[in-house]
C-alpha cells in the first residue's frame, strides 16, 4: 500500500468520501460527509504543507482535525493545520492535553520533529518549513471519550478509547464505510515483516484494545504508517498484531540478562527499515518501555 499516497501529493480514494493523504511514512484520513469533514491524524510538521495542499487539491476545507494520541507523529503537524484551517475543532482523547503538557513530553516533540524533518530531507522528500521551535499545545481541545459520536451527515465518526500504547490514544470507527482508522493501536507496521509492538500504556489494555477492534470486522483498516489495509490484509493485521506483541512480551519476561543487554538487544532486532525513521534515542526509550511493561 506505499503506492495509496504518491511522492507526487496527490490523496488517495479509499471509499465514497474516504481519503488517504500525507506521505507513506505518515498517514492522515479525510472523512467527509454531507454536513462536514474531518481529518484524522495530524502527522509531522514536514508534511503539513503536503496534507494541506492535499486538501486544496480535493477543494476540501476540514471542520474537525483529530489527534489520535499525543506522540509528536501524530501531533507535530498539528500548529500548522490549525494556522491553515482556524475554524476547525480539534478533538483529542482523555488526558492527551495533559500529557502534552508536561515539559518533559515538550523536549521530546521538539527533538522528534527535528529529526524526522532531516531525516526526510536527507532523503530527498521537500520539506517547506522548519521543524517545530516550541512544542504543539493541545489547549482548547475538545475531548472524545469511549462510544461518543460525531456526525457528518451520513458518515458517522465512533471514538474508541484504545487503550494500551499511549495517553489519550483514540481509535475512530466509521460504521457506514465498514472502516476503522487505528492510527497505532496494532503497532508500528513494517512493510514486509509485521509490526513492532508498542504497548507503552499496558501489555494487558493493549491486547484488549487489538482484540476489540478485530471484532468489528472492517473491511478497511487505517494506519498511521505505511498505509491502509483492506480485505483479507485487514482481517490478518489483528492476529499478526497480537502474536507479535505475545511473542516479544514472553520472550522479555523469560530474559534473565541485564536490563542494558536486553534493550540493546531488542534495539538491534527493530531498528532497521522503516522505524529508522525515529531517532535512536527514541527507539531505545520505546524498547526500555517494552521492557517495563513485560515485566508488569
Amino acid at each position: 500500500m506505499r503506492k495509496a499516497t504518491t511522492e507526487g501529493g496527490m490523496p488517495g480514494g479509499l471509499a465514497d468520501g474516504l481519503w488517504i493523504l500525507g506521505h507513506p511514512f505518515f498517514n492522515l484520513y479525510l472523512v467527509r460527509g454531507t454536513a462536514g469533514a474531518a481529518l484524522i491524524e495530524a502527522g509531522v510538521s514536514a508534511t503539513a504543507d503536503l496534507v494541506i495542499g492535499q486538501l486544496e487539491t480535493l477543494g476540501v476545507r476540514p471542520d474537525v482535525l483529530v489527534v489520535t494520541h499525543p506522540h509528536g507523529d501524530h501531533l507535530n503537524g498539528l500548529p500548522a493545520l490549525r494556522e491553515a484551517f482556524p475554524a476547525a475543532r480539534v478533538i483529542a482523547g482523555p488526558g492527551a492535553e495533559a500529557f502534552c503538557a508536561h515539559p518533559r513530553t515538550g523536549a521530546l516533540l521538539v527533538n522528534d520533529d527535528r529529526y524526522i524533518s532531516a531525516f526526510l530531507a536527507a532523503r530527498g522528500v521537500t520539506v517547506r518549513r522548519p521543524p517545530l521551535a516550541a512544542p504543539p499545545t493541545l489547549a482548547g481541545s475538545e475531548v472524545m471519550r469511549d462510544g461518543d459520536v460525531l456526525d457528518l451527515g451520513g458518515v458517522t465518526l465512533r471514538f474508541l478509547e484504545a487503550k494500551g500504547h499511549a495517553p489519550g490514544n483514540l481509535a475512530v470507527h466509521i460504521p457506514e464505510r465498514e472502516t476503522l482508522i487505528a492510527s497505532d493501536s496494532l503497532g508500528y507496521r513494517y512493510l514486509d515483516r509485521g509490526f513492532f509492538p508498542i504497548f507503552f500504556t499496558g501489555f494487558a489494555d493493549y491486547l484488549a484494545t487489538i482484540d476489540r477492534m478485530a471484532a468489528l470486522k472492517p473491511r478497511i483498516l487505517g494506519l498511521a504508517h505505511q498505509g491502509a489495509l483492506t480485505g483479507a490484509a485487514a482481517d490478518a493485521a489483528f492476529g499478526a498484531a497480537r502474536e507479535g506483541a505475545v511473542a516479544v512480551r514472553d520472550r522479555l519476561r523469560r530474559d534473565e540478562r541485564p536490563d542494558e543487554a536486553i534493550v540493546r538487544d531488542l534495539f538491534t532486532e527493530f531498528y532497521r527499515e522503516e522505524l529508522a525513521l525515529y531517532s535512536e534515542e527514541n527507539i531505545l526509550l520505546c524498547c526500555a518501555l517494552l521492557l517495563r511493561r513485560s515485566r508488569e
